[in-house]
């Protein structure tokens, strides 16, 4: 036998024993993290899971965000919507909702009690906090119906959502990878590894540059992305999914046969790192990386498409995942793993509304590709509030902003520069100010979009548009599609 075949057959052996251990490691793990039962505690307060299921896909779907839940480090327990009523949902704190909708509209059979004996009461909620996955098929008339009813009812009983109500048509890999998205944010933990792994393709960056430099917050940076092969299609409001990867360079300091199994694998950490690491921590930072999501800022007539990332750091230091990856590590001209994801609920209104755009930091992401677009096909009546720490380090975009402005495609601009006064300014402040106009834009037919910050922003713009329009009117807008967020 000769030196290099026995060097393989002894790489093989590795890999092999590692395998067996890691799958020992895995199932330990599963039995440690049994779901929690009904009304059980695990230390704390669990995260309700309930669903309404027709065929069992809701259930299934419950039972996975549940068990990322709980790998995630958050106590979870699951329910049949059936066996909750109002005073349980009460004191569950937060709950996570997966809805389906059976034929025309209607809530699975074993939903009805519910809807008959607690949906037609009233329900003290204010305490609870949210998020809900409604499943359908768009080829319904009433595509996922009792899940927006539910999310209606929720929200009058007084209820927060945690995030905006996400929408499956058919069992779409996209919706499904964003819900895990905010389930990974509830944990604030590892993300997992997508349940459906979206299908790449290969963009190049080509161009990367520092938008606020000087900032007294995270660096933003301004990324500008090519298709390799062929061209591409979105929509504003659309999301660009990125398969992040770490520095190649730093594989060279392992051996051959090592590197090979690597190469193609996405790492959550330098892959230094991985020098004396323990079989356990190997596993760990082996897995492949779930995607990240960001707000396209560019629409398809530009010739290419640009996102605004801030880089995001651990506590130890670390940067993130996605955006170490796209603002440190990937060297201009190195391919990128992006898919384009359509996001129907932030498309442009219908019939050439006038539009309110309201957002901060890095949410001019999606605001910008709806300015342009708004542009392009020369609509003026554009009212843009915009948020961030300083004028003059933080005015992302300035030029093309005032550009706008000097020529009426923005007929209204109001900015707000948190820290450039001993009290702090934000969006939702320049909107009370403005309430008599605000009134006067959506009796006219404005609709309201809304990008940026889940946690201060959002909540903030949505109890100033309360105040200014009231309860039924927003809740009106929303129905009629005339309030829309991207928020994260």
């Amino acid at each position: 036998m000769s030196p290099e075949t026995e060097r393989y057959l002894t790489a093989a052996a590795v890999l092999l024993t590692y395998a067996a251990f890691c799958g020992l490691v895995l199932w330990r793990r599963r039995r440690k993290h049994s779901l929690a039962p009904i009304g059980g505690k695990t230390g704390n307060d669990p995260v309700l899971v309930a669903y309404a299921s027709q065929t069992g896909f809701a259930e299934e779907v419950a039972r996975r965000s549940a068990e990322a839940l709980q790998e995630g480090g958050v106590p979870a327990r699951l329910a049949p919507l059936e066996a909750l009523d109002g005073p349980a949902l009460a004191k569950a704190g937060r709950a996570v909702f997966v809805i389906s909708t059976t034929g025309e509209g209607d809530a699975p059979d074993h939903a009805t009690r519910f809807v008959r004996r607690v949906m037609g009461e009233r329900a003290a909620l204010e305490k609870l906090d949210y998020g809900l996955l409604a499943l359908g098929d768009s080829s319904y008339a009433r595509y996922c119906a009792f899940g927006r009813q539910l999310d209606a009812w929720l929200q009058t009983q007084g209820a927060t959502p945690l995030f905006d109500r996400i929408e499956v048509d058919d069992g779409d890999g996209g919706a499904l990878r964003h819900w895990q998205y905010h389930l990974g944010k509830l944990t604030g933990g590892p993300a997992a590894p997508d349940w459906a792994p979206a299908r790449f393709a290969e963009w190049r960056l080509v161009e990367r540059h520092l938008l606020n430099p000087g900032s007294p917050g995270g660096p933003a940076y301004h990324l500008v992305l090519e298709p390799t092969e062929g061209g591409a299609e979105w929509q504003a409001g659309d999301i660009a999914e990125i398969g992040p990867r770490n520095a190649r360079a730093a594989l060279d300091r392992f051996p051959p046969y090592f590197t090979e199994a690597l190469r193609d694998r996405m790492l959550p950490d330098d892959p230094a790192e991985l020098a004396g690491a323990s079989p356990e921590q190997a596993r760990e930072r082996l897995k492949p990386l779930p995607h990240r999501e960001y707000s396209i800022a560019s629409i398809p007539a530009d010739g290419r498409l640009e996102l605004v990332v801030r880089q995001a750091r651990h506590p130890d230091g670390r940067l993130g995942i996605g955006s170490g990856w796209l603002t440190e590590y990937a060297p201009i001209g190195s391919p990128i793993a992006l898919r384009v994801r359509s996001n129907r609920s932030f498309h442009g209104p219908d019939g050439g509304r006038p539009m309110i755009l309201i957002g901060n930091g890095t949410g001019i992401a999606g605001l910008r590709a709806h300015l342009r677009a708004r542009a392009a096909g020369g609509r003026k009546d554009n009212w843009l509030v915009f948020g961030e720490r300083t004028r003059a380090q933080d005015y992302l975009f300035r030029g093309e902003i005032e550009a706008w402005a000097a020529k009426g495609i923005l007929a209204r601009l109001d900015l707000a520069f948190s820290r450039d006064q001993e009290r702090r300014l934000y969006v939702q402040d320049r909107l009370r100010e403005a309430a008599d106009t605000l009134r006067e834009w959506v009796a006219k037919g404005a609709a309201i979009y809304v990008c940026g910050s889940l946690e201060g922003m959002a909540a903030g713009v949505h109890a100033a548009l309360l105040e200014a329009l009231g309860q039924e009117e927003l809740e009106r807008l929303a129905e009629d599609g005339r309030y829309r967020r991207d928020v994260y």
